[in-house]
């Protein structure tokens, strides 16, 4: 098949199915102002960069108006931009110049909490009776003065902050600065539609949804069930319980399925959400589930796990079937909560290779890949030394908690300048002391750096249906090699093969090389290797 016949087969799929999506966290991305912290002109500044990967979308984390207890995820005005960031109008441009590079660009979107800040919340603390008294979750305490129930925070310690100005407590899943929203109240869903509708009204393409799964709770405030023993560490009070009650409940696509007709209303939009915690692989697939749902999703199968395997690339593809009632996945491997992977999954030696075997493993799988930014450049998790950290879960539990803002560093566009061209001298948290070695401009003038891999590989995937769309089949997989089948209708089936282990095994190149990283020939595949063929047509 041409390669024009074979971009024709791409077209007519939705943008985002097989979507390629570059993630911004904008406090690190690029400092027009000079404050030592990200903002939305630095983000426009720098946006040639990424349309220059070939990426679909931009996907920005929050920028919305905040107190910052949570980096901007305790939001203060879900319609604002905070000051930090910039204004309404720096938004607009970003969005202007995003659309100009034919990128498109997806927010973040917050429905499980708010800031303690938010007017809402100020409202609905004053007094049992007034208009928004029932806008989060309030309850009474029981007899003896304890919570209402056994639930626990994410971050640590109960769930239930008390609150003398209603004698009541409230439900907070995370800090106790984000008190839940009440999603069960219709005024509150339509405030939160509302939301939606100012940010699509500005042209917005979609929206990841932060923690959907904890958008709505037991009403009963029910306690939670122990969970049964596990090989697992438990470090936090919140790793005891089967959270079945203050999480996941059946009301949720219920409120999905309205939020998805709102969305489309606005056009050819994308909706993905984030769904964590024990029963990740149910709530995925109620949550995207048939055409009047969520068109994607994506869980914590790669992002946490101690080593990359066959088996767990297995696992995670088993949970999506290519069947018309289940919706389509999508695949990060690291993002701005988990540790980068080349310093989870492999030793300083190996990252070169590693970095280059991922990313081919990445833009080869069924779905839609999640790229953070950096993850090009192939950054290793920088270590934050106590006195520099502002992740507070990270602060609250140290030395044992591993600090988010390990991965959350400025991005290094200049190798040899004091600032790495980031704009700002003493950036809100210190960059990586080997970074400057793997910025932007030093890879640009290496041929065969990481990012012009990176580029070559999401060219690849554009050009070739059975990457950006197809169907997927797992040939085999053993404890180093894992070989995989794509195929698209009236398309070239491809057989994608990667070493995941250090060391060199058996192995024979059976079609006709597309592309390959590492060693291939002589009847063996090299540590950290992969190569994808074309098969018949």
């Amino acid at each position: 098949m041409s390669t024009a016949a074979r971009s024709l087969l791409a077209d007519a799929e939705p943008w985002w199915k097989g979507a390629v999506i570059y993630q911004i966290y904008p406090r690190s991305f690029a400092d027009a102002n000079g404050d030592g912290v990200g903002d939305l002109p630095g983000i426009t500044q720098r946006l040639d960069h990424v349309a220059g990967l070939g990426v679909d979308a931009i996907w920005l984390s929050p920028f919305f108006t905040s107190p910052m207890r949570d980096s901007g995820y305790d939001v203060a005005d879900f319609c604002g931009v905070d000051p930090v960031f910039g204004t309404i109008a720096d938004f607009d441009t970003l969005m202007a110049k995003a659309h100009r590079l034919g990128l498109k660009v997806l927010i973040d979107q917050v429905y499980s909490h708010s800031s303690d800040r938010h007017p809402w919340f100020v409202e609905s603390r004053s007094s049992r009776d007034n208009a928004k008294a029932d806008w989060y979750v309030w309850a009474d305490p029981k007899p003896d003065g304890s919570p209402p129930s056994n639930w626990q925070s994410v971050f640590g310690g109960p769930a239930w902050q008390w609150d003398a100005r209603r004698t009541q407590y409230y439900l907070h899943n995370f800090l106790v600065e984000q008190p839940d929203l009440n999603l069960h109240h219709p005024q509150v869903q339509e405030a939160m539609l509302g939301a939606a509708r100012f940010w699509l009204e500005r042209g917005v393409d979609g929206f990841r949804f932060d923690a959907l799964n904890f958008a709505m709770h037991d009403p009963l405030l029910r306690d939670n069930p122990p969970l049964p023993p596990t090989n697992r560490a438990r470090r936090r009070s919140f790793d005891f319980q089967d959270k079945i009650h203050n999480q996941s409940h059946p009301d949720i696509p219920v409120f999905i399925e309205r939020l998805a007709a709102e969305m489309r209303s606005y056009g050819a939009t994308f909706s993905m959400a984030e769904v964590g915690g024990d029963h990740w692989a149910r709530e995925m697939a109620l949550y995207t589930q048939g055409a009047a749902r969520l068109d994607s999703a994506y869980g914590f199968n790669f992002l946490y796990a101690e080593a990359l395997t066959p088996a767990l690339v297995v696992d995670a593809l088993s949970v999506w079937p290519d069947t018309p009632d289940h919706g389509w996945p999508s695949w990060a491997f690291e993002n701005h909560d988990a540790p980068r992977a080349v310093s989870r999954w492999t030793a300083p030696a190996h990252a070169r290779a590693f970095a280059r075997m991922k990313m081919l493993l990445l833009l080869s799988l069924r779905g839609n890949a999640i790229l953070y930014q950096g993850e090009e450049l192939g950054l290793g998790q920088v270590e934050i030394p106590f006195e520099r950290l502002v992740d507070p879960e990270a602060i609250a539990n140290w030395p044992i908690t591993l600090s988010r803002d390990g991965v959350r560093t400025p991005m290094p566009w200049q190798g040899d300048a004091k600032d790495r061209g980031f704009g700002s001298i003493d950036p809100w948290l210190p960059h990586g002391a080997d970074h400057g070695a793997l910025a932007v401009d030093q890879q640009e003038a290496d041929g065969d750096s990481l990012l012009h891999w990176t580029r070559r590989l999401i060219a690849l995937r554009r050009a070739e249906p059975a990457l950006r769309s197809g169907s997927s089949r797992v040939v085999s997989a053993d404890e180093a090699v894992l070989v995989l089948e794509r195929t698209h209708p009236g398309g070239a089936t491809l057989r994608c093969a990667f070493n995941l282990s250090d060391r060199a095994v058996a192995f024979t190149v059976d079609g006709a090389v597309l592309v390959a990283t590492g060693d291939y020939s002589g009847g063996i595949l090299g540590g950290y290797s992969a190569v994808v063929m074309r098969g018949r047509a």
